[in-house]
């Protein structure tokens, strides 16, 4: 688990950046330094070359990072039915990903994937990573495949618990009922991951919680909704730190390129919410849902958020995104006064 330190926004709290991108440098970084500069420059163009070849589908060798990857194999050996399954699930999932889900299958260990699905738009998860590491048992698909959440110790949904565990009627983890839950014959991994995706990373998670789904369009399950929603968009700004300082393997270049190009608009969408814009509300490049009925965030969730838009700050400067609109104009005047002899 992940330390709660990243709320502490002290001025040296920069976060560990993945390795490849030291070099890069904070916006507005001092002229005097050319040759530094220089290098970020370079460091900065592999990485969003990088963001943007990134495939949505590849095969890997390396898997030192992944949950099961430690784990026996899951039994003696594998089938030939069950290695023409896994190829088969391979060739779906190449094919047929759909946006903003991403997969890693390895060479060596067919038994093991890693899937990162970004969080959709209009939910409290937006713009957000969210990391999954799954292993097929030798069983497979006469059981569905064992996945796990890289919650880093924190519960972002009624589903994924804080233990990494995903509560999914697909997974046979959840109640459920007929075409809900795992069928051999027509069941996949594409179903399990666009399911995670859609029916999980949703708009309104709360409802997702046992004896929550009956208080669905009524003021008070509106209300349990909004303050589950604020708690939710704090966690996800936690995960978006923890990512960027320890991405998953095979993602990094992904996670950096992501936030660069996403940074602006998830500081934008933080600066709406503590102007008063609902969570959740907010879609495309920050703008405003008209269905979000001008209702306005409370105190108690704006405090935490200015304590993690602060260290998104630092942590979306360290990899080169352009922060300066986002700076308190406050402390940057106080700065800028400051008598020479005095600054650092």
């Amino acid at each position: 688990m992940e330390s709660g330190s990243s709320f502490n926004s002290g001025a040296n709290n920069y976060m560990d950046i993945p390795p490849g991108v030291e070099a890069v440098l904070p916006q507005g970084t001092s002229a005097k330094m050319p040759h530094q500069l220089s290098q970020a420059e370079i460091v900065n163009s592999e990485v969003d070359e990088k963001y943007k070849t990134f495939k949505q589908f590849d095969t890997v060798n390396d898997h030192g990072d992944h949950l099961y990857s430690l784990n026996p194999r899951p039994g003696t050996k594998p089938t030939k039915p069950w290695l023409k399954r896994i190829q088969h699930e391979w060739k779906f999932l190449e094919n047929d990903l759909p946006d903003a889900i991403y997969v890693r299958v390895y060479e060596d260990r067919m038994d093991l994937l890693r899937a990162v699905i970004v969080g959709p738009a209009g939910t409290p998860y937006h713009d957000g990573l969210f990391s999954f590491d799954v292993q097929f048992p030798y069983r497979y698909p006469s059981i569905p495949p064992q996945v796990s959440y890289r919650s880093r110790g924190l519960q972002i949904n009624p589903n994924l618990y804080e233990s990494g565990k995903v509560c999914l009627s697909l997974l046979n983890t959840w109640a459920g009922t007929g075409c809900e839950n795992w069928n051999p014959a027509n069941s996949t991994m594409l179903q399990v991951l666009v399911s995670i995706q859609a029916l999980v990373l949703n708009a309104k998670p709360v409802f997702n919680e046992p004896g929550h789904a009956k208080y669905a369009n009524t003021p008070l399950g509106e209300k349990l909704s909004m303050t589950y929603n604020e708690k939710t968009f704090l966690l996800s700004c936690r995960t978006m730190q923890y990512s960027l300082r320890n991405p998953p393997k095979n993602f990094e270049n992904f996670v950096v390129g992501h936030f660069r190009n996403h940074g602006r608009k998830i500081l934008k969408v933080c600066k709406s919410y503590m102007a008063g814009a609902q969570v959740g509300c907010l879609v495309g490049d920050g703008e405003r849902d008209v269905n979000d009925g001008g209702a306005s965030c409370p105190a108690n969730f704006k405090v935490p958020l200015k304590r993690l838009l602060a260290d998104l700050l630092k942590a979306f400067s360290k990899i080169g995104v352009d922060c300066a609109e986002f700076q308190d104009p406050g402390a940057a005047k106080a700065t800028a006064e400051t008598p020479s002899s005095l600054k650092p």
